[in-house]
């Protein structure tokens, strides 16, 4: 571990205090020009610090940049003993990395997050808007035993973990939009894309990639025109420590249910927040476009739909989108 990774998680765990640059020197085994160095590459990287003669440096409550340090305080032990974290401030994409990662044997629980996408993916090849400093993006790699068939599942518990984070981070009931879209307040807060390779021995999932981006703040100006009327943040203005806590909260509640996937864990609560169930519908299927109302989700999460002739359908995943009439 670096000096810089070091004086990060030291400045994490004594967050509002100071520490003399004497006594972080001697903590981090180096010399005070080396604490000096590191504490101004800090600053330059838009962490908040106060340098005081006599009493030395604080790292400012109201920090909100992310950190492995930063993201290990909001951990569950279950989850703190099974993720490696690999954090960029900025990066092509939170999935191509960990892909990257997996094709070198990377072990199942990596997971990169990063404070800015420059080519952040959606579904059906689509960009997702990943802008700095109000967004969250993190991918993980899971190596399950599962079939391409069953795969569904880790989406839709991701959905699930990051409604509960967000719910109690911002005190705001969090929905899901089958299958992979988490929304407050009628607008988007989250999208998810999972991307797998397949083992041509078995049949089966070589790796899973979770792909998770979350509109954490609201950005300056507003989101763009061609989101506006969608879009939507999980808080409306920067909050001290956030974007730690809510990374935190998603990866500890994912590898929850993951590690549940078998017994649907997760499940009781995708229909507890499914969006738009009872109401009328519009499934789009390629070529076919038709209106039904929204049943439910069955054990497996296809979707369970009503037609207006009284035929009940179970729509799975994939190229369909489902909106609201």
């Amino acid at each position: 571990m670096s000096v810089r990774e070091q004086l990060i998680k030291l400045f994490e765990n004594n967050r509002g205090t100071f520490l003399s640059g004497t006594d972080i020197a001697k903590d981090l085994g180096c010399s005070r020009a080396a604490v000096s160095k590191a504490v101004k590459g800090l600053t330059d990287s838009g962490y908040k610090i106060t340098a005081v003669t006599n009493k030395g440096y604080r790292l400012e409550s109201e920090n909100d940049v992310l950190s492995a340090a930063g993201i290990e305080k909001y951990l569950s032990t279950e989850a703190s003993g099974s993720v490696k974290l690999c954090v960029y401030s900025v990066t092509d994409s939170t999935n191509t990395r960990v892909r990257e990662m997996a094709l070198e044997g990377a072990g199942e629980g990596t997971v990169a997050v990063a404070g800015m996408q420059t080519a952040g993916k959606g579904r059906l090849g689509r960009k997702f808007y990943s802008p700095s400093d109000t967004g969250l993006y993190l991918s993980i790699l899971l190596r399950p035993e599962m079939t391409a068939a069953d795969a569904l599942r880790i989406t839709t518990a991701a959905a699930v973990a990051v409604a509960d984070a967000a719910a109690e981070v911002s005190g705001r009931r969090a929905d899901i939009k089958w299958v992979n879209d988490v929304y407050m307040d009628g607008r988007k807060i989250c999208g998810i894309l999972t991307e797998a390779a397949f083992s041509l021995e078995n049949g089966g999932l070589d790796y899973a990639v979770c792909g998770i981006g979350i509109n954490a703040y609201e950005p300056a100006g507003g989101f763009p025109e061609e989101i506006r009327d969608i879009a939507g943040a999980v808080l409306s203005t920067p909050s001290p420590d956030m974007r730690n806590r809510l990374a935190g909260l998603v990866i500890s509640n994912f590898m929850k249910y993951y590690h549940g996937l078998d017994k649907n864990t997760f499940l009781n609560s995708y229909r507890s927040r499914l969006l738009w169930k009872g109401q009328r519908i519009r499934v789009i299927n390629g070529s076919e476009d038709y209106q039904a109302t929204m049943v439910d989700v069955n054990d497996s999460c296809a979707l369970i739909v009503r037609t207006d002739d009284g035929r009940t359908l179970t729509v799975s995943s994939g190229e369909i989108s489902i909106r609201k009439v």
